[in-house]
This record gives structure tokens, C-alpha cells and sequence, in this order.
């Protein structure tokens, strides 16, 4: 048995990002309990920030960080007295910190959920694959699931002391209404944006904006951290080929057979490594918006990631983005994930997709939401044209072209 006093450390130390600045989540967690005594879970690639959010929002939460083997073998018991002991009085909210490195984290969340009416508990995880797996039964009805993602453009004005305006990508999805025009700034919007889709956005660089290293490393070792301890994947080296083969066709139809054929995998392994690397928030994918004509693609998904920063790392270059071939490419990643990540956090509901035909129309993203007419955006880096295809073929659409001088 590990004593309380070995467990109950602030294992925060370990963060390497200390600034405690808002973030667009905030509201959502810290009114959590007030509404529910449901256990709240926090998933989120590493290194985004979920340790340091909660620290903040809850100074006196005790807290537990399982990839501490001690802490993690208290917790291995699933037994109401050992957790008993290790609990405190004086805190009503408990912290489980990476949950997902539990060999059965749902029974371990049950059991402090069932047998500790009169504590809240927070859990916490990078792989929401281990975690869905293992907590659905034991968690069904008992948990709500939020997300933290590498920040936004706006959270990295605030953090940074730029200038804050309303935020066109935030007001187009919570008005419905196409809202990107240019706006008179007092900041270089073309300077932070180059920085931003050339090292990213995770939160350690705001202190440490020219650390590539940092992100190298991030590609290399950490992101691969809980694939490999939960045996996920049976080559490291493989699925890093694939990540990175992946890297060099953000935007791009992905072909699972192709992948294939150049891997030299097979077509199940080449899909299940695409599912582990999407459930640990390193991308995402993007179906077709399809209504069923014949002419539509309604099946190959785009592949997207979260952070341009890890992208590039992934490909090792870190050159201007106004100056290389692939620019456009990344400003599309960077604006898809934009709304990626506010649709979440504003719980605006839309669904996201791009749109192809077989004759080569496109559009690069498409917001729907029920009845409601389509948004359809063309994303350029410098200026384009919105698609006439489209708007014959959807004529209600609301058509925009967000571009490097109008997405903020």
C-alpha cells in the first residue's frame, strides 16, 4: 500500500506550462458539478493542457497522476477500503489524472463513483480508445465527456497579449450566419498566423515559440507514449511511417488501399492504426457532405490534424508557410481544425464535411445542421472563388471564401 502522504503530491511539477490563462472549455467544467454529481471526464491528446486547466479550476482537488507506477498500483486493487485510505477528508473532488493507464479504469471510476457519494471525481485521459472501451459498461449513465484540444487562434491572442475582437470562425458558428470580413487590428495578424502554422499551437510553445525540438520530440516519443504502453500497436516504426505518410496528404482523399500498397500492410492494420491515432487526438478525419447524387463522393474521408505544429514536425519542416508548396494545404488544416474545435466547445452542433464530385467540384468544408441551409467555405490561403457547382446543386447555400486576411 502506498501512503496518502506519498500519493498526495503535487505531481503538477511535472507540467512544464504553468501560465493560467483562460481557456474556452473553462465554463463548461467549472459549472460541471454545479448542475451534476456525474463523474467528469477530460480527454485530450498530452500536452494540451488538460493537468493545468483543472489545477486551476480546482486548487483544492485532490489529485492523483496514474503514470506514477505507485499511485497506479493503489488504484490496481479496485478496492473501496484501499481507496479509502488514500483519500482525504478535507477534499470533496478527486482527481484521476491518465485514467486510461488502468488495465480496467472504468471499474476503478465505478467503484469511487458508487461507493463515495460525497466525492466529485474528475477523470482524465489521451486515449480515448482505452477509455471507451473500458468504461462503457462500468460508466454507462454515470459520465459526461468533454475534450481539450491544442489551442484556438483566439486563445492564442489572449495568451499572448494580442488583440481580442469577436472571432469570425466562433460567430459563423453560433449565428449560422457567414460572418468573415476584414477588420481593422492593431496587431500583425500575417506575423502570428505565420508562427502559428509553422510551429502550432500547443501550449508549451507560447513561452517557447522557436522550440522545434520540443514539438520533434512530441512526433517522435510522447505521442506514441500511451499507444505503446497499451499495446496498441504492434510496430512503432511502421505506424510512425503511416503517420507521417499521412502528414504529406492533409486535405487529400485518403485511400486506404493505397496506403496499403505503399506500407506494404495490409488494408485492416492501415484502418485500425488510422482509428488508435484519431482516438488519441493526433487526427482527425472528414467524411463527404453527400445527399446521395450520383456524382458525389460519399465514402473516402480527408485526414486532418490537430496541430499543424505536429504536422510539420512529422515532416521535419518548419519553413515559412507563405513560402513553400504545401501553405495552402496547411492554412486548411489550420481553419478546419479551428472549427473543429469550436463546434465542440460551443456545442453548436453542426456537422462538419467537405464536398467532391466525381467531376472534380469541391468544396473544402461544409457546415450543415438539420433543416438549416448549408454553409459551404472555400479556404485559401491568399483568395479563390466560391463554388458555382455548388450553388447550382444547392441553391439555398450559404457560399464564403475565408482566406488569411479575413478567417479572424
Amino acid at each position: 500500500m502506498v501512503s496518502n502522504h506519498n500519493i498526495y503530491i503535487d505531481m503538477y511539477k511535472l507540467c512544464t506550462y504553468n501560465r493560467h490563462y483562460m481557456r474556452q472549455i473553462d465554463k463548461l467544467v467549472q459549472n460541471h458539478f454545479s448542475k451534476q454529481r456525474l463523474v467528469l471526464e477530460l480527454l485530450g491528446a498530452r500536452q494540451v493542457g488538460k493537468t493545468t486547466l483543472l489545477k486551476r479550476i480546482f486548487p483544492n482537488a485532490q489529485y492523483f497522476l496514474l503514470d506514477n507506477e505507485p499511485v497506479r498500483k493503489s488504484f490496481e486493487t479496485f478496492d473501496q477500503f484501499s481507496y479509502k485510505q488514500i483519500f482525504s477528508n478535507v477534499s470533496k473532488t478527486i482527481i484521476l489524472d491518465e485514467i486510461h493507464l488502468l488495465s480496467n479504469p472504468g471499474r476503478a471510476a465505478k467503484i469511487i463513483f458508487d461507493q463515495f457519494p460525497d466525492k466529485n471525481l474528475i477523470i482524465t485521459g489521451s486515449s480515448a480508445l482505452n477509455i471507451k472501451n473500458k468504461t462503457a459498461e462500468s460508466l454507462a449513465g454515470r459520465k459526461i465527456e468533454y475534450h481539450l484540444y491544442p489551442l484556438t487562434f483566439a486563445e492564442y491572442l489572449e495568451q499572448t497579449g494580442g488583440q481580442t475582437h469577436r472571432y469570425n470562425i466562433a460567430e459563423t458558428l453560433t449565428t449560422g450566419v457567414i460572418s468573415f470580413s476584414s477588420k481593422t487590428l492593431l496587431f500583425d495578424l500575417r506575423a502570428s498566423l505565420e508562427r502559428i502554422l509553422t510551429t502550432g499551437l500547443y501550449p508549451y510553445l507560447i513561452e517557447h515559440p522557436q522550440d522545434t525540438d520540443y514539438l520533434l520530440n512530441l512526433s517522435d516519443s510522447v505521442i506514441f507514449k500511451d499507444i505503446l504502453e497499451l499495446n496498441l500497436i504492434e510496430n512503432r516504426r511502421v505506424a510512425l511511417d503511416l503517420l507521417t505518410l499521412l502528414a504529406h496528404q492533409i486535405g487529400n482523399l485518403i485511400s486506404y488501399s493505397e496506403l496499403s500498397r505503399t506500407l506494404g500492410m495490409d488494408s485492416r492494420t492501415i484502418r485500425k492504426y488510422i482509428e488508435i491515432f484519431e482516438q488519441s487526438y493526433i487526427i482527425f478525419r472528414l467524411y463527404p457532405f453527400s445527399k446521395n447524387a450520383r456524382d458525389e463522393i460519399g465514402k473516402s474521408p480527408k485526414i486532418y490534424f490537430h496541430d499543424v505544429g505536429l504536422r510539420n514536425a512529422l515532416i521535419n519542416d518548419f519553413s515559412s508557410p507563405f513560402l513553400r508548396r504545401d501553405g495552402g494545404a496547411i492554412f486548411e488544416n489550420f481553419i478546419v481544425s479551428e472549427f473543429y474545435k469550436l463546434n465542440d466547445y460551443l456545442k453548436t452542433g453542426f456537422d462538419l464535411n467537405f464536398w467532391r464530385t466525381s467531376q472534380g467540384s469541391e468544396v473544402d468544408l461544409v457546415l450543415s445542421k438539420g433543416s438549416s441551409s448549408p454553409i459551404a467555405l472555400e479556404i485559401k490561403l491568399s483568395k479563390g472563388n466560391t463554388s458555382r457547382a455548388f450553388a447550382n446543386r444547392y441553391p439555398n447555400a450559404k457560399l464564403e471564401v475565408v482566406t488569411s486576411q479575413n478567417f479572424y
